[in-house]
C-alpha cells in the first residue's frame, strides 16, 4: 500500500519543506486484514510537531525482508525523503526482520537511537529490552525503527525526534522547524534560525 500526504506547513514557520516516510511492517495490515494503527500515530506526530511544510511517503508492507529494504531504499533514493521512520517488526519473533532490513540499507549506524527507545520505553514496561530497534543513516537520510504500538510509538518519538532537526541539519538536509510545545528540538545556539 503508497500513499502521500502534503502539509502546507503553519504560517509562522521558520523552516524548509521536508519529506518524511512512513513504513509499516506487517503481514496483516499489508494485507488488509486489520488497519494499521502504527503508520496514523507517527503521522499523527508529524501533524501536531512540525512547523515547516512537510511530505510524507507512505508505505505498507509484509514482514519480508526483501519487501522492507526495497521500500526503504524507494522511500530514500527516489523518492528523497530527509528521514524515514518504520513501526513493527523490531521483536524477537522469528518474522521481525526490520533492523536486520535497515541495517542492511544503512551505511552507517546510529546506535544512540535504539539505545534511547529502548531506555525510555523501560519507563513504561519491562520488556522494553526485547526490542531490537535500530537507527542509521543511508546517504543524506535518516532511517530508524519505532515499536508498532500507537502507545509506545507516542511515548518514543516524542522524546527521540528532539534530536532529529539537528542530525539532519548536520547531513546538510533541510532545516526543521519544530513546534516547540510538542517537541522542543535541540539545536545548538550557532545552528538556530531567527524567525
Amino acid at each position: 500500500m503508497q500513499a502521500t500526504s502534503m502539509f502546507s506547513g503553519t504560517k509562522d514557520h521558520i523552516g524548509d519543506p521536508v519529506r518524511l516516510g512512513i513504513v509499516t511492517v506487517s503481514d496483516r495490515a499489508s494485507r488488509g486484514e486489520y488497519s494499521d494503527e502504527g503508520g496514523p500515530a507517527i503521522l499523527g506526530f508529524f501533524e501536531e510537531a512540525i512547523k515547516s511544510p512537510w511530505t510524507v511517503m507512505y508505505r505498507c508492507v509484509p514482514d519480508e525482508r526483501s519487501a522492507v529494504e526495497t521500500a526503504l531504499i524507494e522511500l530514500v533514493d527516489d523518492e528523497g525523503c530527509h528521514v524515514v521512520v518504520t513501526t513493527g517488526g523490531t521483536g524477537p519473533a522469528p518474522r521481525d526482520i526490520t533492523p536486520e532490513a535497515t541495517e542492511a540499507v544503512c551505511d552507517r549506524m546510529m546506535p544512540g537511537f535504539g539505545e534511547q527507545m529502548r531506555s525510555i520505553s523501560l519507563a513504561f514496561v519491562p520488556t522494553a529490552i526485547l526490542s531490537r530497534q535500530v537507527g542509521g543513516l543511508r546517504g543524506k537520510s535518516l532511517v530508524f525503527n519505532l515499536p508498532g504500538r500507537p502507545k509506545a510509538i507516542r511515548e518514543t518519538i516524542d522524546e527521540i525526534w528532539k534530536a532529529v532537526p539537528y542530525c539532519v541539519d548536520l547531513m546538510n538536509g533541510p532545516y526543521m522547524d519544530m513546534n516547540q510545545e510538542i517537541c522542543d528540538a535541540f539545536r545548538p545556539k550557532t545552528a538556530r534560525r531567527l524567525p
